[in-house]
């Protein structure tokens, strides 16, 4: 596809169109001005190219940033809902301490749902006490050695690594 030089590409403004070249009514350069022309030109793409790369990666630093930080939001948004059940996990529970039945499969399939997407719970009866991951309520006397779970009175509960609520317990010393 040939282009038509003369064609006047843009109407914007603050594009400068360069004056079309007049090669007969010019004087021939002297190679002292074709190096310093090649120079200043060379300096040009030069600065260019290297605007061009930090923009690449300033891109590139934002997309991964923002990726990011849609991902946390997203976590956050997850823990926020998962931790708003928990009373409701906690409601099914009583109930079906109660003798409650009907509420069985209920709880099950809401455990099923929170376990698919990395809600687990704590495991507290007979592990060492663990401040992070337990809330000691009560204390019973021991042999003195190391302060193990001996009851759970309310459960705890992790999702991934987060502790979403410390399980309530009695520990023995």
């Amino acid at each position: 596809m040939a282009v038509d030089c003369d064609e006047e590409v843009s109407n914007d403004p603050d594009i400068e169109t360069p004056e079309p070249l007049n090669v007969e009514s010019q004087e021939p350069l002297s190679v002292e001005e074709l190096i310093e022309a090649l120079e200043s030109v060379t300096t040009e793409r030069d600065d260019f190219r290297d605007s061009l790369q930090r923009l690449q990666a300033e891109f590139e630093n934002f997309r991964r940033r923002s990726s990011g930080e849609l991902a946390q939001q997203v976590s956050n948004g997850v823990a926020r809902l998962v931790e708003s059940l928990l009373p409701v996990l906690d409601a099914c529970d009583a109930a079906t301490a109660q003798g409650l039945e009907d509420v069985v499969p209920i709880k099950s399939s809401l455990d099923a749902v929170l376990q698919k997407h990395g809600l687990t719970r704590i495991e507290a009866v007979g592990a060492l006490f663990d401040p992070n991951q337990h809330e000691a309520v009560l204390h019973e006397a021991g042999d003195g050695g190391e302060q193990v779970v001996i009851e759970e009175l309310r459960p705890g509960y992790r999702w991934g690594k987060r502790v979403m609520r410390a399980a309530m317990v009695k520990v023995r010393d």
